[in-house]
């Protein structure tokens, strides 16, 4: 009966010995589990962060280059615009030359160009990318009218209105405006014309957007022939004062003529907007034939021409039409920044395309061409 017993109380104990042990082994399985999902779970945050701050990434990746650049044009216009007036080194050339002034809008065109390599460089719906750049120019085009169409007369004065008969329909932002809308148009119409790996030649980069650089070169070629062809003839206008209404005849009778009475880029806008919708205060009236204070401003000669008291519109249309090949140039330094992605390439390309650029400007001034 011992022995039964024991065998008993040992079969006793060795059930609750395996139960034991069963126990412990549940327990270390559930604490498995649980450390488990703790790192499930923590995985799956640190997955979430990852996936956020790679979306944060993408929708705040910027070239800070171009920012950068876009900020100092800023900078720049500003400087001029306040300190041009007392330094008249810096201010606008009066006509034939250029200044540290002049460089400010070929500088937003060139920006211009550039962003909108950037932006375009994927267009997943060519219609819907073209009814966005005409809202776009559209906006451009009304802000420019209401901020130097006459509409605003702050600070200088504090009344707001304009008189519709002398209201100055072209300015900077229609400019830019025209630009972006012609070059941007290139840029989505030829999207499907694009390669996305270029092929291994010095001019590839040429070659794959050549209609990019057609447009450019058909709004030079339209500029050149316009300036140098167009018949200019005799040409009017009255100048208000307190003493009455006092009318100017401009006699020209001519054809491509670069100076500022007879050229082909005043008679555009004459004929297109009207005389009175033109800027009324020109820079050329700081030309020595106009003042005696040339390069500043002063009062006029009394021998001054009767064309120094003329407007004249600096952001014409022919003239604008030629400021396309800026924002062109702007769109080709964009594509090299998407094609090549290290800096040696890019600045190759770059450094090569400004040294050919500044050849044809030196070849223009040792053949006297004419900067205006």
């Amino acid at each position: 009966m011992a022995d039964l017993r024991i065998v008993e109380e040992g079969l006793g104990r060795t059930q609750l010995v395996e139960q034991g042990q069963d126990d412990g082994k549940d327990s270390e399985n559930g604490i498995n589990k649980e450390k488990g999902l703790e790192r499930s779970e923590v995985q799956d945050e640190q997955k979430g962060e990852l996936q956020l701050q790679q979306l944060l990434q993408q929708k705040s990746k910027r070239v800070a280059t171009l920012d950068a650049f876009r900020g100092l044009t800023v900078v720049l216009m500003i400087l001029v615009d306040d300190a041009g007036g007392a330094y008249a080194r810096i201010d606008h050339s009066p006509w034939n030359g250029c200044t540290l002034a002049d460089f400010v809008m070929p500088f937003f065109l060139f920006i211009v160009g550039v962003a909108i390599a950037l932006a375009l460089k994927k267009v997943p719906k060519i219609n819907g990318a073209v009814k966005k750049i005409i809202f776009r120019t559209l906006k451009l085009l009304f802000w420019g009218i209401i901020l130097q169409g006459g509409y605003s007369h702050a600070p200088d004065a504090l009344s707001y209105g304009v008189d519709m008969k002398h209201i100055r329909w072209c300015g900077i932002l229609q400019r830019i405006a025209l630009v972006y809308l012609v070059v941007a148009l290139i840029e989505t119409l030829t999207t499907k014309r694009r390669p996305n790996v270029l092929e291994p030649r010095h001019l590839s980069i040429f070659t794959a957007y050549q209609w990019q650089w057609i447009g450019g070169f058909v709004a030079f070629v339209i500029y050149m022939i316009t300036t140098y062809s167009l018949y200019v003839p005799n040409w009017s206008f009255s100048e208000h004062s307190d003493h009455g209404v006092k009318k100017y005849i401009v006699k020209c009778g001519m054809r491509g003529h670069l100076g500022p009475a007879c050229n082909a880029v005043g008679y555009v806008d004459r004929e297109l907007w009207g005389i009175n919708h033109l800027y009324s205060d020109p820079v050329w009236s700081r030309l020595e034939a106009c003042t005696l204070s040339s390069p500043n401003s002063g009062p006029l000669r009394e021998d001054a021409p009767s064309w120094c008291r003329a407007p004249f519109e600096p952001e014409g249309l022919l003239s604008t039409i030629s400021a396309i090949l800026s924002g062109t140039i702007g769109i080709h330094y964009g594509h090299v920044l998407i094609h090549f992605k290290g800096h040696s390439a890019r600045l190759k390309h770059w450094v090569s395309m400004g040294f050919g650029l500044l050849i044809i400007a030196i070849i223009l001034h040792f053949t006297n061409g004419e900067l205006s």
